[in-house]
């Protein structure tokens, strides 16, 4: 089984499960600094956040201890916010999206879950894959690491 992202459609598919997710605002790209989605095939390289209540707040993929809520996101407005679990993407194809300045695992291209303000369904996001928090934490229990993510445009 695997992961399939399908940014077109702003999908997300996993097996019979189908979950609305936002990519890139900048688009497609592959690109160290482009703020895009990178396409083609990856693997979940690193599951962050076993155990985490849902909207637990990650910075750097470390939990800061906070659950996020509307007063707390008032509070930081321009904040990118990674919540409850954080899937960490590798690029399997060399000089497209591994290795070099295309390298997906070092631009730290996740998917995790977004706030309630975020729109899903259309893109929005600096590169990463949102979906909502109670839709990372199920898919997040269904996957082993290493499974595969194939990102078509």
């Amino acid at each position: 089984m695997k992961i399939v992202i399908d940014i077109a459609k702003q999908q997300l598919a996993f097996g019979t499960k189908i979950y609305p997710v936002s990519t890139a605002k900048n688009g497609c790209g592959e690109k160290n600094g482009s703020f895009c989605t990178p396409r083609g095939r990856h693997i979940v390289r690193a599951k962050i956040g076993a155990g985490r209540p849902l909207g637990a707040v990650f910075v750097r993929r470390r939990p800061t201890g906070e659950v996020w809520t509307p007063e707390l996101h008032a509070r930081y407005p321009g904040r990118d916010w990674m919540l409850t679990r954080l899937l960490w993407l590798s690029g399997k194809e060399p000089g497209f999206n591994r290795l070099g300045d295309v390298d997906t695992m070092r631009r730290v291209i996740y998917i995790h879950g977004t706030h309630d303000y975020a729109e899903l369904g259309k893109p929005g996001s600096h590169g990463c894959i949102r979906m909502r928090n109670a839709d990372i934490a199920e898919l997040f229990d269904l996957i082993p690491p290493y499974t595969p993510v194939d990102i078509q445009p």
